[in-house]
């Protein structure tokens, strides 16, 4: 419906403008923050069986955290402030309430996790983060040597990067364990749910940015078919990339689980 050239051209306009970076940064940064929340229950209430999985699941929460504070940092190199997320863009919050990863209740209460809550976790992160994956890998082929942004999304595409083939390892291992069918229902459902979810939110981001850019009526109406065509192709068989599973090329894709995620705090960071 639109080209990459035409969908670069879309997000620098965005990145120009302070009041939709600052909505950009702001959806971005809440995104994080509570994937970053979400992960560190998880590796507080991992099972037994599973402890040696706590510290990978505690880095990847350490790595969120980082890229919430990584957007925060962006916003006050340009004098922003954060702005209050739009219910309707909350991706992480209505993928809750498409029942899809661990709900926040069961989080909340310190009761240990079973095997099965944890495929559950690594099916949506998989799903999820094959989205961040995607989403960051165009923004540093675009952006990666931006004066302004760049260093900011070569450090976070690498992190996805990384995630992604986190889950695939450790999916891959629990197959190999005997809950292959699990996983494998598990993964479309989470895929399925995600993409109506990403269409929704698309959808609802890019209505905010029409009406802070002043776009015509004409191009609002495009990129809103877009994003419905972009859900249709991934409805019939592009979500297939989300549920496949295969060997990261590098063992152990997070490294050392018990070094500290690389740091990024205060505006110099960015």
């Amino acid at each position: 419906m639109f080209s990459a050239l035409s969908a670069k051209r879309l997000f620098q306009e965005i990145l120009a403008d302070d009041r939709s970076f600052r909505l950009f940064c702001s959806v971005a940064a809440g995104g994080e923050a509570q994937g970053g929340w979400e992960n560190g229950r998880i590796a507080a209430l991992v099972p037994a069986e599973e402890r040696a999985l706590a510290p990978k699941i505690a880095r990847h929460g350490a790595d969120e955290d980082k890229h919430g504070r990584i957007f925060d940092a962006l916003m006050t190199k340009r004098g922003l402030a954060p702005v209050p997320v739009p219910p309707e863009t909350d991706y992480t919050m209505l993928l809750e309430r498409a029942g899809i990863g661990l709900a926040h209740d069961r989080l909340r209460r310190d009761e240990p996790l079973t095997v099965r809550d944890i495929i559950v976790y690594l099916a949506h992160s998989r799903v999820t983060e094959q989205r961040a994956a995607d989403q960051m890998g165009l923004l540093e082929r675009w952006f990666g040597d931006d004066p302004e942004i760049g260093r900011a999304v070569r450090m976070i595409a690498h992190d996805e990067d990384n995630h992604l083939a986190y889950t695939h390892e450790e999916l891959l291992r629990l197959t190999a364990a005997g809950h292959g069918r699990f996983v494998r229902r598990t993964l479309r459902a989470c895929a399925l749910a995600e993409i109506r979810v990403h269409r929704d939110v698309s959808l609802a981001v890019m209505a905010h940015m029409g009406r802070i850019l002043r776009w015509s009526r004409a191009r609002s109406r495009l990129l809103a078919a877009g994003i419905h065509v972009l859900y249709a192709y991934e409805r019939l068989g592009g979500r297939r990339r989300m549920v496949t599973l295969r060997r990261p090329d590098r063992p152990d894709p997070l490294g050392d689980p018990s070094g500290p995620a690389a740091p990024a705090s205060g505006p110099e960071f960015a």
